[in-house]
């Protein structure tokens, strides 16, 4: 029988307990499960891990398998020098299609020009016909899982579509920069732009005043990433000068979005409180399973972390 060590808050210990040991019972393999302190370090055969866990000195745990995170972002264990075994990042159909519909909503939001409709005070009855999706341009920062299959659906919807990574990638239908060369060139094309990059050393601050003002004027900005990748000052400059007409911001540099921060009350922010692309404990639980049935019979772990990459 396997011992599956929670590194995770009691709340995330009961939420997933159960639903992980069955996925693995529907594999035919025995499973038990503890929260930190419930198993001898040396006894723990794979690690479950999220954000906030009491573990951080992870070299104690000799037959540990993998550290399996529950998160798709991995940036606060990634640089832990003690963790020396195989770290797999959560990818799967629920995030994927969590963010999907979370773009795909947003993008068509801003490219309809829907918030001039939300507020109807003013009785006036001025019609504005928007583009058409093929006569609008969107990029997409983050060509992962994620923003691929976010790309992808933008481009199934007739947008004409940017992605930029840091490495080369092919996406039908989709014009694919890589490089940070090609960047200016992706922000130029953005009309819309969607940024679902990660938080590495090369992404923090990456949109800042400079890059801001290589974006089409009037553009509208979506950041389901992370939060650092954005400047905030920078971009509230932004959108007071009219340069770009509206950010919609599910990730931040500090979570919860303090009170007293200048997104909460500027007329061109709308707050999502990072509910872009949430696990979801049906499919990330069978993630989960599926990744140590793989290592149980030999076969090579999937998502696992580039730590050069940081992610």
């Amino acid at each position: 029988m396997i011992k599956l060590l929670f590194n995770v808050s009691p709340a995330l210990f009961q939420d997933y307990r159960e639903p992980i040991l069955t996925a693995l019972q529907r594999r035919n393999i025995a499973a038990t499960a503890a929260l930190p302190g419930g198993f001898a370090p040396d006894e723990v055969d794979y690690i479950i891990h999220a954000t906030g866990g009491p573990v951080i000195d992870f070299s104690v745990f000799t037959k540990a398998g993998a550290v399996l995170s529950l998160w798709a972002g991995v940036e606060k264990i990634v640089g832990n020098a003690t963790l020396t075994q195989p770290l797999c990042r959560m990818v799967d159909d629920g995030l994927r299609r969590g963010m999907v519909e979370w773009v795909v909503g947003h993008v068509l939001r801003a490219h309809l020009g829907m918030d001039r409709y939300v507020c109807q005070k003013s009785l006036a009855w001025t019609q504005h016909v928007p583009p058409l999706a093929t006569e609008r341009s969107v990029s997409v920062l983050g060509l992962g899982e994620l923003g691929a299959a976010a790309a992808t659906a933008l481009a199934g919807l007739g947008f004409r579509v940017t992605g930029w990574s840091r490495g080369a990638r092919e996406i039908p239908g989709v014009n694919c920069l890589a490089g940070s060369e090609r960047l200016p060139e992706a922000l130029a094309a953005a009309e819309i732009l969607v940024s679902i990059l990660p938080e590495t050393p090369q992404t923090i601050d990456l949109l800042n005043a400079e890059r801001l003002a290589l974006l089409p004027e009037g553009c509208c900005i979506l950041n389901a990433g992370r939060g650092s990748l954005i400047v905030d000052d920078a971009l509230v400059a932004a959108l007071d000068s009219g340069h770009v007409q509206q950010a919609t911001l599910d990730v931040f540099r500090t979570e919860p979005l303090p009170p007293g921060h200048k997104f909460w009350s500027h007329p061109g922010v709308t707050i999502s409180p990072h509910v872009a692309a949430a696990t979801r404990v049906s499919s990330a639980s069978d993630n989960i399973a599926e990744n140590i049935a793989r290592a149980e019979s030999g076969a090579p772990l999937r998502h696992v972390v580039d730590r050069t990459l940081s992610y």
